[in-house]
């Protein structure tokens, strides 16, 4: 072998060795990449998603079959709300954030959450209501999310394998029944309208119609 088909050879040996050394480079970088990035949320106008909820939560009551339950008026936390404090900054350059108390919240993301209970439902009705709402709401392709409830209390949680909504259904002590929906976090778009606090507004919630149209259903 002459000396420059030799050095030929190794030269070319080098270039492959290079662009196999490259190659792996470039793609450690686009599998690290989303890593350190994080996967960015979906975008979604706030809005509309509340009154998605608000339709879940307006089945829910239609299922239940309680006609005379009561909306609790003064539940705090009843409502439609936009929580940003529940999305946190995804990616592993956020990892030490997780040491902060509390995290940041990832900017111009929250998750959108309904609230609301009724009062004047028995233990003794509250179980076959959520049996009505676990068969209606998995006809409509919902997944029943398995789960412990708190002692002494029944609950359902449902999923919508489409979107990721959860609703919640749980009795409290004596005569409540809470009705929940949370959407997963969303970046909402430029423009959407906003309060004094920098938090998406949300449209009123309207669910359940029939005891929000008739006063005499409330509790005094």
């Amino acid at each position: 072998m002459t000396g420059r088909r030799k050095r030929l050879i190794i030269s070319t040996a080098a270039l492959v060795g290079i662009g196999a050394l490259l190659t792996g480079v470039l793609a450690f970088v686009q599998w690290a990449e989303p890593k350190w990035e994080g996967e960015p949320y979906p975008v979604a106008r706030p809005a509309d998603t509340a009154a998605r909820l608000d339709r879940h939560t307006q089945t829910v009551y239609d299922a239940l079959d309680l006609p005379r339950a009561r909306l609790d008026d003064h539940d705090p936390d009843q409502g439609l709300k936009a929580d940003p404090s529940a999305c946190r900054r995804r990616g592993l350059q956020h990892k030490l954030d997780d040491y902060q108390d509390p995290p940041p919240s990832e900017p111009h993301v929250v998750a959108v959450q309904e609230n609301w209970t009724l009062r004047g439902v028995p233990r003794s009705e509250a179980a076959p209501a959520l049996e009505r709402v676990r068969r209606k709401v998995t006809r409509l392709g919902w997944k029943v999310i398995p789960g412990r409830p708190y002692p002494d209390t029944i609950g359902l949680v449902l999923e919508h394998p489409g979107t990721g909504d959860r609703i919640s259904l749980m009795t409290y002590p004596e005569d409540g029944l809470n009705v929940s929906a949370d959407a997963a976090c969303a970046k909402y778009p430029s423009g959407t309208e906003l309060d004094r606090s920098d938090v998406p507004l949300l449209p009123p919630m309207h669910a359940p119609e029939r005891l929000r149209r008739d006063p005499a259903h409330s509790p005094a």
